[in-house]
């Protein structure tokens, strides 16, 4: 359900200062804008799991959500990429089948 590129787990890497063995959490927060759901929009931090519902590790890092929050990708898979033009990370949300 979490897809993450290579080249976007450097970026994490470089612009949170991560080692090897550290994990990113991807979660749901209030927010002005939202592609999937109106008012809410895909947060992240440095964090540790505590009840872990889906993930993925790239480059030796954890990018992971929690049960709580699996709601907000029901029905998508999250495919985060580095947009070279931009400098910057950017998720697509695909439909599941």
């Amino acid at each position: 359900m979490i897809n993450v590129s290579h080249e976007a787990a450097e970026w994490f890497k470089h612009e949170l200062g991560l080692q090897e063995g550290q994990s990113i959490r991807f979660f749901a927060r209030y927010s002005a804008g939202g592609v999937i759901h109106p008012g809410f929009s895909l947060g992240i931090e440095v964090d540790e799991p505590v009840s872990m519902g889906v993930s993925s590790v790239v480059d030796g890092i954890t990018f992971y959500m929690e049960d709580k929050d699996l709601w907000y990708l029901d029905g998508y898979r999250l495919n985060v990429a580095f947009d070279e033009a931009e400098g910057d990370i950017e998720y697509k949300y695909e439909t599941a089948d």
